[in-house]
C-alpha cells in the first residue's frame, strides 16, 4: 500500500508501506487530527475579530476613574514629604534603606526603644496623613 505525503515545499512523495504500517499511521494520522481539533475547536482571534468589525474596548467611565486618581505610593510618597527633615530621614533609612532599627539607634546615640517609639509616632502621623 503506498502513502503519499504533501510537503509545504509543494514536493510530493508516495512510500510504499505494509498493511499493517499503514493502519498504524492512519490511526495515528487519526489521532494527531482529534488532539488538534479538541486544542483549538474553541479558540478564536481577536485580530480576527477586529478585522470584521468587532471591537472589544471597554467605554465604561467607571472603570476610567479607578485609574485616575494618584497610585497608593504616590500618595505615600507625598505624605512622607510633609513629614519634618527628621522624620523623614529615619523613615527612609528604616525603610527604604534596610537600616535596622538597633543600627539607627546607635547611629542617633540614643536607645532602640526611643527610635521604635518615633516610629510608632510616625505611622500614626502617615496614618492621619494618608486618611
Amino acid at each position: 500500500m503506498k502513502i503519499t505525503y504533501k510537503f509545504v515545499t509543494g514536493e510530493v512523495a508516495e512510500v510504499e508501506v505494509s498493511e499493517e504500517i499503514c493502519a498504524v499511521i492512519v490511526d495515528l494520522d487519526r489521532q494527531e487530527y482529534n488532539n488538534d481539533h479538541k486544542e483549538t475547536r474553541r479558540h478564536y482571534s481577536l485580530e480576527g475579530k477586529v478585522y470584521e468589525g468587532m471591537d472589544y474596548a471597554v467605554e465604561d467611565p467607571g472603570l476610567e476613574a479607578l485609574f485616575a486618581g494618584p497610585t497608593d505610593e504616590e500618595r505615600l510618597r507625598a505624605a512622607i514629604q510633609k513629614l519634618d527633615l527628621g522624620q523623614q530621614a529615619m523613615i527612609r533609612a528604616i525603610y527604604f534603606e534596610g537600616v535596622s532599627v538597633n543600627d539607627y539607634a546607635a547611629w542617633m546615640g540614643v536607645t532602640q526603644s526611643a527610635i521604635s517609639h518615633r516610629l510608632q509616632t510616625v505611622k500614626k502621623k502617615l496614618k492621619k496623613l494618608l486618611g
